[in-house]
C-alpha cells in the first residue's frame, strides 16, 4: 500500500531539498548560448563605445556656434573637414565625433547647399552625441553567475568581443515508461489491452522545452528485474522519470524498485489526479515515479518533474502565465488534495472538461490551462473569478 500521504507542498519541499543542483561547466560559442545558465559572472573589458560617437546624422558643430538659431533666423557655418571658428562637419550616425566638436545638429534641421549650412535650432553641448563607455563602462559586471541568458543578452556580449563563455551542464534526464499494456506507435493493429506509450514521449518533449537533454528508453514489462537494471544502467544521467507502476496493483513494481536502489522519500502524495506518485532520491540524483494514467502524469510532471529539472539545472525560477476567467459551472476540489482541474478558455470564461477521469488525454489537449484548487476548499463555484494556470 502507499506509504502515508504527504501533503503536495511539503513533499515538493522535501523532494527538491534531497539534492544538489550541477556544478558541472562547459565552455561554449556565445552562438550556442540562448537559454543556457551562465557559469560566471561577466566583467566588461573595454568601454562600449570606446569613443565618442555621433547618435544622429548630420553635423558635428561647436554647440556655442548655435546661439540664437531659430526658425525665422538661421545660423550659417562652413562646411569643413576639421572643427573651427564657423565651421561644421558632415557625420553619420556612429561616426566618431571631430576633435573639438561636442554637439551633432540633426540633419532634418539644416538646410545646406555647396558649402554652406544654415542652422534653423540652437542646441546645448552634449546633445546627439554618445559618450565614451555609454552602454557598457569598462569594469561593470555585465551578467551575473547563474543568469538565464537571452538572445539580447549575447548581444551584449558580442558588443564586448567576447566569443565563448562558461555555461552550466544542460540536465540529462533518462526517461523509463513501463506497462505490459504499453505498445510502441510502429504497432499497427492495437488488440484489446494495448495502448499506445505517450507519457515518455510528453515528458522527453518536455524536457527538452525546458532546455535539458532527455533520453526516452524502449517500454519495460512490469517486472522488478527489468525496472531495476533500465534505471541502474542510466545512472549518468543526471535525473530519472519513471512512468507507470506506481499505485498498488500486483504489477506495480516501481516504487519498491527505487527504494531497493536508492531511497524513496515519498509514495502517495496529495495532489489530484496524481496521488500514486512517488519520489526518490538514487546516487544523489532526482527520481520521480509519475503514474501511469496521462492527466495524473501530465500533473507530477508539472507540479513535481518541472520544479526538480530547474532545480537540478540552476534555471531561474519564473512566474506562471496565469489568466483571470469566470468560471462557467462549479469544480469540485478534493478535501486534503491540491486539485488540478482542467479548463478551456472561451470569451472569459473558464469551463470545466473532465473534471474526473485520470486517464482522458484528450482533456488536457482541448484545456487551456489548469484552475488549482487548494486541499483545504470544496471547490469553486459557477461564476466566480478564478486564476487559470496555462498549460505549456
Amino acid at each position: 500500500m502507499f506509504k502515508k500521504r504527504i501533503n503536495a507542498q511539503k513533499s515538493r519541499e522535501l523532494f527538491l531539498n534531497s539534492f544538489e543542483p550541477l556544478s558541472q561547466i562547459e565552455i561554449l560559442p556565445i552562438e550556442e548560448c540562448d537559454g543556457r545558465i551562465i557559469a560566471e559572472n561577466i566583467i566588461a573589458g573595454i568601454d562600449v563605445p570606446h569613443y565618442r560617437r555621433a547618435a544622429m546624422d548630420g553635423f558635428a558643430v561647436m554647440a556655442s556656434e548655435t546661439l540664437g538659431a531659430g526658425t525665422g533666423s538661421p545660423v550659417m557655418l562652413r562646411l569643413a573637414n576639421t572643427m573651427e571658428k564657423g565651421a561644421c562637419i558632415r557625420v553619420h550616425t556612429g561616426s566618431p565625433m571631430p576633435e573639438k566638436s561636442d554637439a551633432v545638429v540633426m540633419m532634418e534641421d539644416t538646410v545646406f547647399y555647396g558649402d554652406k549650412v544654415e542652422i534653423f535650432t540652437q542646441i546645448h553641448p552634449l546633445k546627439n552625441v554618445g559618450a565614451i563607455g555609454e552602454d557598457v563602462q569598462k569594469g561593470e559586471n555585465i551578467i551575473t553567475r547563474e543568469c538565464l541568458l537571452r538572445p539580447c543578452d549575447i548581444a551584449v556580449l558580442a558588443s564586448l568581443g567576447i566569443g565563448n563563455i562558461k555555461v552550466f551542464k544542460r540536465p540529462v534526464v533518462v526517461i523509463i515508461p513501463t506497462g505490459e499494456e504499453l505498445v510502441p506507435r510502429w504497432k499497427k493493429n492495437l488488440e484489446d489491452g494495448e495502448v499506445y506509450e505517450t507519457n515518455g514521449l510528453m515528458s522527453a518533449m518536455y524536457i527538452r522545452k525546458w532546455g535539458g537533454i532527455p533520453r526516452l528508453l524502449d517500454i519495460v514489462t512490469d517486472s522488478p528485474e527489468k525496472i531495476n537494471e533500465a534505471i541502474t544502467s542510466n545512472l549518468d544521467a543526471d535525473m530519472i522519470i519513471t512512468s507507470g507502476g506506481t499505485s498498488v496493483g500486483k504489477r506495480d513494481f516501481v516504487p519498491a524498485v527505487v527504494e531497493s536502489i536508492g531511497k524513496l522519500l515519498v509514495h502517495g502524495v496529495g495532489i489530484s489526479p496524481g496521488k500514486p506518485t512517488a519520489l526518490g532520491i538514487i546516487n544523489g540524483k532526482p527520481v520521480l515515479c509519475m503514474p501511469g494514467y496521462p492527466v495524473a502524469g501530465i500533473v507530477a510532471l508539472f507540479f513535481y518533474g518541472k520544479a526538480a529539472f530547474r532545480r537540478l539545472g540552476r534555471i531561474p525560477d519564473e512566474p506562471e502565465r496565469i489568466v483571470q476567467a469566470e468560471l462557467s459551472e462549479k469544480i469540485a476540489g478534493r478535501t486534503g488534495y491540491k486539485t488540478f482541474a482542467r479548463v478551456k478558455i472561451d470569451n472569459g470564461r473558464a469551463i470545466p472538461l473532465a473534471t474526473t477521469g485520470a486517464g482522458i488525454l484528450s482533456s488536457v489537449s482541448k484545456a487551456d490551462g489548469f484552475v488549482i484548487i487548494p486541499e483545504n476548499i470544496e471547490g469553486r463555484n459557477a461564476g466566480e473569478k478564478v486564476e487559470v494556470v496555462l498549460i505549456e
